[in-house]
C-alpha cells in the first residue's frame, strides 16, 4: 500500500490550533521560574503538542499557530496595574527570542495570529473570518496553558458555535489542577477531551452525528460523578493545584 493511501483521511472542517508554543512559555529560565507544577508535565504538554502539528500534517488537518506578545505598549491599564503589583516583567516581547515559536515552526502556508496582551485567539480580528473562510467547524487545542489561553480561546470558541476537542497530552494549567479545568471544559462547553494516542484524535464524528463516539459522551454509565466520562477524566489527575502566578 503507498503512504499515501495509507494516510489516514483528514476530517472536514476541522483545524489543530496551536496556541503560545513560545520559548517564553516552553523553555528557559522565564519559562522554568514562572511553571509552578511538575517540569514534567510542562516538557510532556510541549513536546505533545509538536507531535501533535506533525500528526496534524501528515494527516492533511490544517493547523493554525497563536502566539502571545507582552510588550508593554500591548497592555491595558488593568494590566499594567496587575504586573506592577505582582512584580511581574512582560514576557514574549516582539523580536526576541521568547516570542519565537518554540519546537515547531509555521509553514509558510499555515496562519498564524497573534494576541497583543489578551489570552483569547479570537482577539486577533483575522482568526475568526478565517475559520469561516475554511469552512473549519471543529477546533482541535493543543498549547499553553489549559487554563488561561487555551481555555479563553474555547469559551469563546463555544460561544461562537464552533465544536471543541482538547488534546490531554498536548497541554497543560498554570493555576489550577488539570484534571479540574479539563472537566470544566468538558462540562461547560462541550468539549471532547482526548489523547493524540487514541485512535483519530482528530475526528469530528462525536459531533458531526450527533452521537457521542465511545467513552467520550457527557454521560452514561462511563461517567463519573460530575457527568464526566471517565474516558474524559482519565489521565487528567496527574496535576496537583499549583499556587496562582498570573499569565
Amino acid at each position: 500500500m503507498s503512504s499515501a493511501a495509507a494516510r489516514p483521511q483528514a476530517p472536514a472542517g476541522t483545524a489543530l490550533v496551536v496556541v503560545d508554543l513560545q520559548n517564553d512559555f516552553c523553555a528557559g529560565e522565564v519559562a522554568a521560574a514562572r511553571f509552578p507544577g511538575d517540569p514534567a508535565l510542562l516538557a510532556r504538554a510541549v513536546e505533545g503538542s509538536v507531535r501533535a502539528v506533525h500528526l496534524a500534517r501528515e494527516s492533511g488537518v490544517e493547523v493554525l499557530f497563536v502566539r502571545f506578545l507582552g510588550d508593554p505598549a500591548h497592555q491595558g491599564p488593568a494590566w499594567r496595574s496587575r504586573d506592577a503589583r505582582l512584580g511581574k516583567r512582560p514576557k514574549c516581547l516582539e523580536g526576541s527570542w521568547g516570542a519565537e515559536f518554540h519546537g515547531v515552526r509555521p509553514r509558510p502556508d499555515e496562519a498564524v495570529f497573534t494576541k497583543p496582551a489578551c489570552f483569547d485567539a479570537f482577539q486577533d480580528p483575522e482568526f475568526e473570518p478565517h475559520l469561516r473562510r475554511r469552512g473549519l467547524h471543529h477546533l482541535v487545542l493543543a498549547g499553553l496553558f489549559t487554563d488561561v489561553c487555551v481555555d479563553s480561546t474555547a469559551r469563546t470558541a463555544f460561544q461562537r458555535g464552533f465544536h471543541l476537542t482538547v488534546l490531554r497530552d498536548c497541554t497543560t494549567a498554570l493555576h489550577l489542577a488539570d484534571a479540574d479545568i479539563l472537566r470544566f471544559m468538558s462540562r461547560v462547553y462541550g468539549a471532547r477531551i482526548t489523547g493524540l494516542d487514541q485512535q483519530q484524535p482528530f475526528s469530528a464524528d462525536e459531533f458531526t452525528t450527533g452521537a457521542p463516539t465511545v467513552g467520550a459522551g457527557t454521560g452514561g454509565a462511563d461517567a463519573d460523578a460530575d457527568g464526566v466520562p471517565a474516558a474524559r477524566a482519565a489521565g487528567a489527575a496527574e496535576q496537583p493545584g499549583a499556587t496562582p502566578t498570573g499569565r
